[in-house]
C-alpha cells in the first residue's frame, strides 16, 4: 500500500490521479490533499479519499473548508499555507507525491517532496522553467525518484533506453515533442486578436484548466515543455524538436542514430500518464479507452509557425539565453495570461507582455533558490506595469 499526497487535487490533474487511486484501493491510500478556490469539491474529494490533511492557501479559506467538512462529519484535518503544503509533501507518512500544483506555486512543495526523497509524480513544469539546475542537483543529492507526468515527457520517457536514462546518451539522435496546436491552430493572427477567453479555454482534445488551456492557445505551454525537457532529459533545446499533431494521440517521439523512431501513442486522456507514474515500473489499468486507429484514420504532422505563435520562440529564445531568463519568461506569462483571463488585455498581447518583460530584464545563473525567487518577483512587478500600460 503506498501513501499518496495530491498538490493541486482539485485540478483536472488532481482529479484524474484521485481517480485512478480509486480504481486500485488495495495498491494506494490518499494521505493529504490540497486545493485553491474550489473548496467545496475540495471537501468532496477529502470525504472520498479519507484524506488524513486537506491544505489549501490562506486562513479564511481553511476555515470555509473546515465548516464544509464539518458540517458532512468529515475527520481531515485542514491546515493553510506554504509551509503546510511543504510538510505534506515531505511526510514521513508519505510515498508518492503528486505535484500538480499549476504555476510558480509548485515550485516549494515540489522541492520539499524532493528533498526528502519521495517518489514525484511532475506535472509542474513550472519548477524546471523556473529553476532547472537547482531542482535537477536536488533530485541527485537527495536520490529521489522523478518521474515526468505531462503526456509528452512520459511519452519521451517511456521510448528512450534505459542507457539514456543512465547517461549514454549515444544512441538517441533527437526528442521530439508533439503539439496539438490548440484552439487557435487555423486561426490567423488577426483574428487571434479578437479572441475571448471562452475561445482560448475551448480545447479540442484535452481538458485542462484554464491558465494550461490560454498556454495551449498561445503555444506558450510547448514552450514551457520545451525548456523542461531540456532539464528532464539533460539535453540542449536545438536536440528537441516541436511538431504539431492535431489529434493528440501520438504524445510523442525518439529519434535514433540508426534511423529509428520510437513513439508513445494513446487516446488524449491524463490518466495514462498518471497511471504509468503510480505503477512504474510496473503497469496497472487506467480505465481509459482503447485507443482505435482504424477509426481516427488519419495521423497528421506539420512544423510550428512561429510567426502566429511568437510566445514558442520567446521560449527557445530563454532556453538559448539560460541563467534566470526562463524564470522570467514563465513569471510574466502567468502574470499575461491572468491579464486576458480578467480580460484586462488581448489574447496577442500576452507574447508582448512577455516579450517586453524579457527585454527589460538582465538575466544571471542564479546560484540560490532565494534568487530564482527575486527573479520571478522583479518579472512580476516589470509585467504588471507593461500590463497597466496597455490598459491606457
Amino acid at each position: 500500500m503506498q501513501s499518496v499526497t495530491v498538490l493541486g487535487a482539485t485540478g483536472s490533474i488532481g482529479e484524474s490521479t484521485l481517480d485512478v487511486i480509486a480504481q486500485h484501493p488495495d495498491k494506494y491510500s490518499v494521505f493529504a490533499l490540497s486545493g485553491h478556490r474550489q473548496l467545496e469539491k475540495l471537501a468532496v474529494q477529502c470525504l472520498q479519499h479519507n484524506a488524513q490533511y486537506a491544505v489549501v492557501n490562506h486562513k479564511s479559506s481553511a476555515q470555509q473548508l473546515r465548516a464544509l467538512l464539518a458540517d458532512r462529519k468529515g475527520n481531515t484535518e485542514v491546515l493553510y499555507g506554504v509551509e503546510a503544503l511543504c510538510e505534506v509533501a515531505r511526510s514521513a507518512q508519505v510515498d508518492m507525491v503528486m505535484a500538480a500544483i499549476v504555476g510558480a506555486a509548485g515550485l516549494l512543495p515540489t522541492l520539499a517532496a524532493i528533498d526528502a526523497s519521495k517518489k514525484v509524480l511532475l506535472a509542474n513544469k513550472e519548477s524546471l522553467v523556473m529553476a532547472g539546475g537547482i531542482f535537477m542537483q536536488a533530485v541527485k543529492d537527495s536520490n529521489a525518484t522523478l518521474l515526468p507526468i505531462d503526456s509528452e515527457h512520459n511519452a519521451i520517457f517511456q521510448c528512450l533506453p534505459e542507457s539514456y536514462l543512465n547517461g549514454d546518451q549515444s544512441a538517441v539522435k533527437k526528442l521530439i515533442l508533439s503539439a496539438s496546436g490548440g484552439p487557435f491552430r487555423d486561426w490567423t493572427l488577426e483574428q487571434m486578436k479578437l479572441a475571448t477567453p471562452q475561445q482560448a479555454c475551448a480545447h479540442p482534445n484535452w481538458n485542462m484548466g484554464s491558465k494550461i488551456s490560454v498556454d495551449s492557445a498561445s503555444m506558450m505551454n510547448k514552450g514551457l515543455e520545451l525548456i523542461e525537457a531540456k532539464w528532464l532529459f539533460n539535453t540542449s533545446a536545438e536536440q528537441i524538436e516541436i511538431l504539431v499533431h492535431p489529434q493528440s494521440v501520438v504524445h510523442s517521439l525518439v529519434q535514433y542514430v540508426d534511423g529509428s523512431v520510437l513513439a508513445q501513442l494513446g487516446n488524449p486522456d491524463m490518466r495514462t500518464p498518471i497511471a504509468y507514474g503510480l505503477a512504474w515500473p510496473n503497469r496497472i489499468a487506467s480505465n481509459v479507452a482503447d485507443l482505435e486507429l482504424g477509426e481516427i484514420a488519419q495521423l497528421s504532422f506539420e512544423k510550428p509557425d512561429r510567426e502566429r505563435f511568437p510566445c514558442l520562440q520567446l521560449a527557445y529564445n530563454a532556453a538559448a539565453a539560460g541563467g534566470d531568463a526562463p524564470t522570467v519568461l514563465n513569471a510574466a506569462n502567468e502574470v499575461a495570461v491572468e491579464a486576458f483571463l480578467n480580460h484586462r488585455i488581448g489574447f496577442t498581447q500576452i507574447a508582448q507582455v512577455v516579450e517586453n518583460t524579457l527585454s527589460e530584464c538582465v538575466f544571471s545563473e542564479p546560484e540560490s533558490l532565494e534568487a530564482i525567487q527575486d527573479a520571478d518577483a522583479r518579472a512580476r512587478v516589470i509585467s504588471m506595469a507593461l500590463i497597466k500600460r496597455l490598459e491606457v
